[in-house]
């Protein structure tokens, strides 16, 4: 089975990354990733972007693609005219495949009209609006702005961009699964749901109640059509995430969420 990795981070100079990955039994560098990746039958992974929107940021290896990142560096209310024509430069990338939003750390709802630039370019270059959607890893962060049903207005407004709701906006598994079943334009990954190492037999036994929800809101979806697989590297193991999400997914959709899906909403083209 190929698997398309629709949510990672790729920060090597960060130390809280390194530790993330040491955690999680991987190393935090370009080689070990690629290894992986091979190993496991990982085609391409997408770059959640976590720098500024200079293009010269953006430089990723060969098997990665990137959406490039807006977090509170950037904006705290409007772009900038030069901000918007950096992020412009990096959708004109085939490298680029989409734009990634940062409510909660950014406390400003994606409904916002500082976003209307953001989402005028998304329709023209036709790349999705990725958005952190669910619980935030740091306290200093607001979860309002990162409920998914923030999510919904934007989407509504803006029917002809395509918005991915990322996390599946956990632990609020019912209301993100609301806002992608009557969105058509909005979809999910499935990524961070878990952190570091973990026994999956010991995990589904004593958090039996919290994955029979993540079960019934997956299984909610639309024939798991809008469902993407991501890791959110380098939180997780990689091997024991894969089958993670193999445990949850019914295995007659693996095929649509591992790989199917994301090469279809990202346009990846493989």
């Amino acid at each position: 089975m190929k698997i398309i990795d629709a949510h990672l981070h790729f920060c090597m100079e960060i130390e809280e990354f390194s530790e993330l990955a040491d955690a999680a039994g991987h190393k935090n560098s370009g080689p070990h990733l690629q290894q992986i990746y091979n190993k496991l039958g990982i085609a391409l992974g997408i770059v959640m972007g976590n720098r500024t929107v200079d293009p010269k940021e953006h430089i990723y290896p060969e098997f990665l693609r990137y959406c490039v990142g807006l977090d509170s560096t950037c904006l705290e209310g409007k772009l900038t005219s030069d901000e918007i024509d950096k992020l412009e430069e990096n959708l004109k990338r085939p490298q680029c495949v989409g734009i990634k939003l940062y409510p909660g750390y950014t406390p400003v709802y994606v409904s916002d009209p500082g976003y209307e630039p953001v989402y005028e370019l998304a329709k023209a270059y036709h790349k999705p609006v990725a958005v952190h959607m669910g619980e935030t890893s740091t306290p200093g962060a607001y979860l309002k702005y990162s409920h998914p049903l923030s999510l919904d207005q934007a989407a509504a407004d803006h029917p002809d961009v395509q918005f991915i709701m990322c996390h599946y906006g956990n632990p609020w598994l019912m209301d993100a699964a609301a806002v992608v079943s009557k969105n058509e334009n909005v979809a999910t990954d499935i990524s961070g749901l878990l952190e570091g190492r973990v026994c999956l037999d010991q995990l589904f036994s004593e958090k039996a109640g919290y994955m029979d929800a993540l079960r019934t809101w997956l299984g909610y979806l639309r024939e798991y059509d809008d469902v993407m697989f991501g890791t959110d590297w380098p939180l997780v193991n990689l091997e024991e995430y894969i089958s993670f999400i193999s445990r949850l997914v019914p295995e007659k959709y693996h095929e649509k969420v591992f790989f199917e899906n994301a090469n279809r909403i990202y346009n990846l083209g493989l």
